[in-house]
């Protein structure tokens, strides 16, 4: 039997906002709940992950910083960067965490390749990358066997912001994303191949309010 992952487009959020909205979904979760794919952009935040050191935040200056509970380091969102939530049981589908972040990173991989561009994950630094610069962050939290946060996708957004900090805590680590290689790239456009891909890759089939 195909399991579903079923996608949410939720816009523009507020990154708290979603962040416990995330945590009160996990938490209620009950054996037969289906897994979730929420689809966001945040307006300009730092997050802050458990392992993160004040020291990697440079010079936030009047961009809010977000304490959270997802692995890593200190990261940044904001408009033009597509953001995937993954709401997903993992021991219902048997998978371990490492698995699950392989799987995110290859969905990206998958999807950039479909566009031209070459990229890579990095065992020792989880992301996706292009030519050494990160296009992509990953982060997940698992509570009970099943995970919440996910993935970053750098579409087309301003990236000056990554220099007040040390992405993910790498000094120097320069960051890219997708209209560098493809000018008319859209966080719009990028939604539903992103979500089907990361559904083929948990072994999902990815469904969306307006299918049948």
């Amino acid at each position: 039997m195909t399991v579903t992952l079923h996608v949410l487009d939720l816009g523009p959020v507020p990154y708290a906002d979603s962040f416990e909205a995330m945590r009160a979904f996990t938490a209620a979760r009950q054996a037969d709940t289906p897994d979730q794919l929420w689809l966001v952009e945040h307006p300009p935040v730092f997050t802050q992950g458990l392992n993160g050191q004040p020291a990697h935040l440079l010079a936030p200056g009047d961009i809010p910083v977000v304490a959270t509970d997802r692995g890593g380091q200190v990261t940044y969102h904001g408009p033009g960067q597509l953001v995937a939530y993954l709401l997903f049981d993992l021991s219902r589908a048997r998978l371990g965490v490492r698995e699950t972040v392989e799987q995110l990173e290859g969905a990206v991989i998958d999807l950039l390749a479909g566009l031209g561009i070459p990229a890579v994950s990095r065992r020792d630094a989880p992301g996706v990358y292009v030519e050494g610069h990160k296009i992509a962050s990953l982060g997940l939290k698992v509570r009970g066997g099943r995970c919440y946060h996910g993935l970053a996708l750098n579409v087309a957004m301003d990236l000056a912001p990554f220099e007040r900090i040390n992405p993910c805590g790498h000094a120097g680590l320069r960051m890219c994303q997708v209209s560098d290689f493809v000018p008319d790239a859209t966080v719009a456009a990028l939604k539903r191949p992103l979500a089907e891909r990361l559904a083929g890759r948990l072994g999902c089939e990815a469904h969306f309010p307006d299918s049948a």
